[in-house]
Protein backbone atom coordinates (compact mmCIF):
# COMPACT_ATOMS: atom_id res chain seq x y z
CA UNK A 1 0.00 0.00 0.00
CA UNK A 2 1.44 3.59 -0.73
CA UNK A 3 0.98 5.94 2.34
CA UNK A 4 1.31 9.75 2.01
CA UNK A 5 2.32 11.47 4.90
CA UNK A 6 1.72 15.02 5.78
CA UNK A 7 1.39 17.25 8.90
CA UNK A 8 0.87 21.15 9.69
CA UNK A 9 -1.25 22.13 6.74
CA UNK A 10 -2.61 25.14 9.18
CA UNK A 11 -5.59 25.14 6.20
CA UNK A 12 -3.68 24.98 3.04
CA UNK A 13 -3.69 21.94 0.47
CA UNK A 14 -1.99 23.34 -2.50
CA UNK A 15 -1.52 21.13 -6.00
CA UNK A 16 1.87 20.41 -5.49
CA UNK A 17 1.09 18.39 -2.50
CA UNK A 18 -1.95 17.06 -3.72
CA UNK A 19 -0.37 16.40 -7.14
CA UNK A 20 3.14 14.18 -5.31
CA UNK A 21 -0.11 12.60 -3.17
CA UNK A 22 -2.48 11.48 -6.08
CA UNK A 23 -0.42 8.11 -6.65
CA UNK A 24 -1.07 7.27 -3.00
CA UNK A 25 -3.67 4.62 -1.73
CA UNK A 26 -4.35 6.30 1.59
CA UNK A 27 -3.25 9.62 3.28
CA UNK A 28 -2.07 10.27 6.61
CA UNK A 29 -2.59 13.50 8.88
CA UNK A 30 -0.02 13.81 11.94
CA UNK A 31 -2.53 17.03 12.75
CA UNK A 32 -3.03 20.93 12.52
CA UNK A 33 -5.02 20.29 9.52
CA UNK A 34 -5.92 24.40 10.06
CA UNK A 35 -9.23 25.58 8.32
CA UNK A 36 -11.68 23.67 10.74
CA UNK A 37 -13.13 20.50 9.18
CA UNK A 38 -13.07 22.36 5.59
CA UNK A 39 -9.50 21.04 4.86
CA UNK A 40 -9.98 17.43 6.82
CA UNK A 41 -12.85 17.17 4.29
CA UNK A 42 -11.24 18.26 1.41
CA UNK A 43 -8.26 16.08 1.94
CA UNK A 44 -10.49 13.33 2.50
CA UNK A 45 -12.55 13.87 -0.74
CA UNK A 46 -9.21 13.31 -2.29
CA UNK A 47 -8.06 10.42 -0.79
CA UNK A 48 -8.85 8.03 2.11
CA UNK A 49 -8.17 10.00 5.09
CA UNK A 50 -6.53 8.84 8.65
CA UNK A 51 -5.73 11.58 10.72
CA UNK A 52 -5.20 13.49 14.45
CA UNK A 53 -5.53 16.41 15.93
CA UNK A 54 -3.46 18.82 16.51
CA UNK A 55 -2.87 21.84 18.78
CA UNK A 56 -4.10 24.56 16.52
CA UNK A 57 -7.19 22.37 15.83
CA UNK A 58 -10.80 23.83 16.55
CA UNK A 59 -13.14 21.81 18.58
CA UNK A 60 -15.12 21.02 15.80
CA UNK A 61 -12.29 18.64 14.38
CA UNK A 62 -11.61 17.40 17.37
CA UNK A 63 -14.62 15.89 17.98
CA UNK A 64 -14.25 14.11 14.52
CA UNK A 65 -10.12 13.18 14.56
CA UNK A 66 -9.04 11.67 18.00
CA UNK A 67 -5.65 12.56 20.09
CA UNK A 68 -3.81 9.53 18.72
CA UNK A 69 -4.73 6.82 16.58
CA UNK A 70 -3.19 3.13 16.70
CA UNK A 71 -4.14 1.07 13.58
CA UNK A 72 -2.88 -1.76 11.51
CA UNK A 73 -1.67 -0.94 7.90
CA UNK A 74 -0.31 -4.25 6.25
CA UNK A 75 0.84 -5.79 8.82
CA UNK A 76 2.36 -2.72 10.53
CA UNK A 77 1.31 -1.64 14.10
CA UNK A 78 1.20 2.53 14.08
CA UNK A 79 0.82 4.91 16.64
CA UNK A 80 -0.01 8.68 15.35
CA UNK A 81 -0.30 11.38 17.08
CA UNK A 82 0.37 15.62 16.81
CA UNK A 83 3.14 16.07 19.49
CA UNK A 84 5.39 13.16 19.80
CA UNK A 85 9.32 14.32 19.75
CA UNK A 86 11.58 11.74 18.40
CA UNK A 87 13.99 9.20 19.84
CA UNK A 88 15.24 10.22 23.07
CA UNK A 89 12.80 13.03 23.24
CA UNK A 90 9.80 11.85 23.08
CA UNK A 91 6.54 13.92 24.62
CA UNK A 92 5.39 12.67 28.07
CA UNK A 93 2.30 11.24 26.10
CA UNK A 94 3.81 9.90 23.27
CA UNK A 95 5.90 7.93 25.46
CA UNK A 96 3.01 6.72 27.45
CA UNK A 97 1.27 5.72 24.70
CA UNK A 98 4.53 4.35 22.66
CA UNK A 99 5.63 1.66 26.04
CA UNK A 100 1.69 0.61 25.97
CA UNK A 101 0.98 0.10 22.33
CA UNK A 102 4.24 -0.98 21.10
CA UNK A 103 4.09 0.50 17.31
CA UNK A 104 6.65 -0.42 14.36
CA UNK A 105 5.72 2.56 13.46
CA UNK A 106 5.81 6.08 15.40
CA UNK A 107 3.78 8.95 13.42
CA UNK A 108 4.03 12.25 14.80
CA UNK A 109 4.31 16.29 13.57
CA UNK A 110 3.95 19.80 15.53
CA UNK A 111 8.48 20.14 14.93
CA UNK A 112 7.68 21.28 10.95
CA UNK A 113 10.87 19.55 10.88
CA UNK A 114 10.98 16.48 8.75
CA UNK A 115 12.51 13.58 10.61
CA UNK A 116 12.94 10.08 9.58
CA UNK A 117 14.43 7.90 12.13
CA UNK A 118 14.77 4.31 13.74
CA UNK A 119 14.39 4.29 17.40
CA UNK A 120 16.92 1.21 18.60
CA UNK A 121 14.97 1.36 21.86
CA UNK A 122 11.64 1.15 21.23
CA UNK A 123 12.22 -0.83 18.00
CA UNK A 124 10.52 1.41 15.71
CA UNK A 125 10.64 3.92 12.73
CA UNK A 126 9.21 7.55 13.80
CA UNK A 127 8.50 9.49 11.23
CA UNK A 128 7.89 13.28 10.94
CA UNK A 129 7.09 14.59 7.75
CA UNK A 130 7.85 18.17 8.62
CA UNK A 131 4.77 20.87 7.68
CA UNK A 132 3.31 20.93 4.14
CA UNK A 133 1.75 24.18 4.33
CA UNK A 134 2.84 28.00 4.78
CA UNK A 135 2.45 28.91 7.96
CA UNK A 136 5.39 28.65 10.73
CA UNK A 137 9.13 29.07 10.51
CA UNK A 138 10.23 26.62 8.41
CA UNK A 139 12.41 27.18 5.06
CA UNK A 140 10.95 24.14 3.32
CA UNK A 141 7.29 22.45 2.56
CA UNK A 142 7.90 18.79 3.31
CA UNK A 143 5.76 15.64 2.53
CA UNK A 144 6.67 11.69 2.61
CA UNK A 145 5.51 8.93 0.51
CA UNK A 146 6.38 5.72 1.09
CA UNK A 147 5.27 1.63 0.61
CA UNK A 148 3.81 -0.45 3.60
CA UNK A 149 3.72 -4.19 2.38
CA UNK A 150 3.92 -7.57 4.61
CA UNK A 151 4.69 -5.18 7.79
CA UNK A 152 8.12 -3.30 6.10
CA UNK A 153 8.16 0.01 4.92
CA UNK A 154 10.01 0.85 1.74
CA UNK A 155 10.73 3.30 -1.39
CA UNK A 156 10.58 6.56 1.16
CA UNK A 157 10.18 9.61 -1.15
CA UNK A 158 10.45 13.19 -0.18
CA UNK A 159 8.72 15.97 -1.41
CA UNK A 160 10.46 19.67 -0.52
CA UNK A 161 8.94 22.57 -2.16
CA UNK A 162 10.04 26.27 -0.91
CA UNK A 163 7.93 27.87 1.55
Amino acid sequence: MLIGLISDTHGVFTSEVRDFLEPCDQVWHAGDFGGGLSTAREIASFKPLEGVYGNCDDFDLRYEYPEFKVFECEGMKVLMIHIGGYPGRYSPRARQLIYQHKPSLFVCGHSHILRVEYDHLYEMMTLNPGACGFQGWQTYRTALRFKIEDGALSDMELLKLPR
